[in-house]
């Protein structure tokens, strides 16, 4: 929780002052994370859970409704999206929805992410949702299409990318193996997720001798003046 953060953040009698605070949590946690940061450093600010899904017409709608219900459920703030140019499995999409979210034991969290900052969108084409998902940024991508591997390159702004149908994104929540502390909020244009390299700190190293130091003194006093 938030007085942990400042446990951390500040020292304690029995808990050292740390140099960096990684990792998820609620809100307060993540306004706990913005504030102190400077006195420590931080990971990410982490906000509610986002899935986009990308799906064309070989996509199970069955599959997809049970996906973006899996992550509406957890609070009902959540964003799920789902960009397809399939008339035929937005229409299936829809009522495998209805459906699923009758049953659920979440339903209310999960109604409320329904309606709120979630979508079904036609696309033109599989470009265009594409061009959409990197203009979301968003905290998972699931490329739920034939061939997702073509696709993967072009897709260039998400925490974390799930390739083809049977690669849903509640599997990397608990088992699959990276990290699933994810950039959110549109920040996966230029965040990464928690990894190794978040606990790697670098120092630049320059050392002269006197004849270069003589070489480039003159350059380094023009750009100095």
């Amino acid at each position: 929780g938030a007085q942990a953060v400042a446990a951390m953040a500040y020292g304690t009698e029995t808990i050292p002052k740390v140099d960096k605070i990684v990792g998820p949590g609620n809100r307060y946690v993540a306004t706990a994370k913005r504030l102190v940061y400077g006195e420590v450093g931080i990971d990410l600010l982490a906000g509610p859970t986002e899935l986009v899904v990308v799906a064309d017409d070989s996509a199970n709608p069955e599959f997809l409704a049970a996906d973006l219900l899996s992550e509406a459920e957890h609070t009902g703030a959540e964003s799920v999206i789902c960009l397809t140019p399939s008339p035929s499995v937005a229409a299936a999409l829809e009522h495998a929805l209805t459906a699923q979210l009758a049953a659920l034991p979440r339903r209310e969290a999960a109604s409320r992410s329904l309606q709120g900052c979630s979508a079904l969108i036609r696309t033109r084409d599989l470009e265009e949702a594409l061009d959409l998902a990197n203009a979301i940024g968003p905290e998972q991508l699931e490329l739920m299409v034939e061939q997702p591997e073509r696709w993967l390159e072009r897709a260039t702004c998400a925490g974390a990318i799930f390739l083809g149908h049977f690669s849903p994104a509640a599997i990397g929540d608990y088992f699959a193996g990276p990290n699933h502390v994810l950039p959110t909020g549109g920040t996966a244009r230029f965040s990464s997720p928690l990894s190794v390299d978040d606990f790697v700190k670098k120092s630049s190293v320059i050392q002269y001798t006197q004849a270069r130091l003589r070489a480039d003194a003159p350059q380094a006093s023009t750009l100095a003046r």
